[in-house]
């Protein structure tokens, strides 16, 4: 009785030791079946040293912001403006007058403030005077118009580079009947400009409109009427000038010395 009862107690201890393992789901079957596992072959000297070379390179990001260069006033333009300024020029190689390309442009029409200011700019800095010229006519009938003495430095340096003396004339009447705020540095650049390309008379206005509006001559307002007179051979307006300097800053001599 008792080696009987040995017995079965050692059958329970190899029956309850066994595991049972269920097999695997058919999916992981047939998928170890259809894809056998990998055999990496080993790198080549060439792949080796590459990936050498690779581990030592350190690749570091910035800030992409840091790279954008300041923003021009007046001169970022947005997809409706880059729209507009290509229908323009369209328009004008298709022969169509510059006058009637702006008139009559959609594009342009619906355009907001800081767009239509963005899209004179641009045209003047294309070289396209004439649609920056009509461009800027159109601005002046806005509501929200403002003058800017810069927009009309931009455009009567365009004008003056293409030859279009009539159109110089235009845009400087159009100054005379602004009310600008003082901006000697702006009617400096204006006056150089004006005088480069031998305008004698309405750089001589401009002075005037200068001192009219509270932009104080400088000494480089000075130095540029001046030699700039001299240049085209108008000796007594630039003696009128030497006088005023001298009025203004003393010494003229040693006014031109430091210059």
């Amino acid at each position: 009785m008792e080696q009987s009862s040995v017995i079965y107690f050692s059958y329970l201890i190899r029956t309850s030791s066994r595991t049972t393992v269920p097999p695997p789901p058919l999916g992981m079957l047939s998928s170890s079946i259809a894809f056998p596992p990998l055999r990496l072959t080993p790198l080549s000297a060439a792949a080796l040293r590459w990936r050498s070379v690779a581990a030592a390179v350190t690749i570091t990001m910035r800030d992409r912001s840091k790279n954008r260069k300041p923003t021009q006033r007046g001169r970022y333009l947005s997809s409706e403006a880059i729209q507009a300024v290509q229908s323009l020029k369209r328009a004008t190689l298709c022969g169509a007058p510059a006058a009637g390309a702006v008139a009559t442009d959609p594009k342009l029409q619906r355009l907001l403030k800081a767009d239509m200011v963005a899209v004179f700019r641009e045209l003047a800095a294309q070289g396209e005077a004439l649609l920056a010229l009509k461009v800027l006519e159109e601005i002046r009938k806005e509501h929200w118009y403002k003058p800017r003495l810069f927009w009309y430095v931009d455009l009567i340096t365009v004008l003056a580079s293409k030859g279009l003396r009539s159109e110089v004339g235009k845009a400087c009447s159009y100054l005379k009947r602004e009310q600008l705020e003082p901006d000697t540095d702006g009617f400096n650049l204006l006056l150089k400009t004006l005088l480069d390309a031998e305008f004698t008379q309405l750089t001589m206005d401009c002075f005037r409109l200068m001192k009219l509006w509270d932009s104080e001559p400088d000494r480089i307002t000075y130095v540029t009427l001046v030699k700039g007179l001299e240049s085209v051979g108008e000796t007594d307006l630039s003696a009128q000038m030497r006088l005023e300097a001298e009025s203004d800053y003393g010494d003229l001599w040693d006014f031109f010395d430091e210059e």
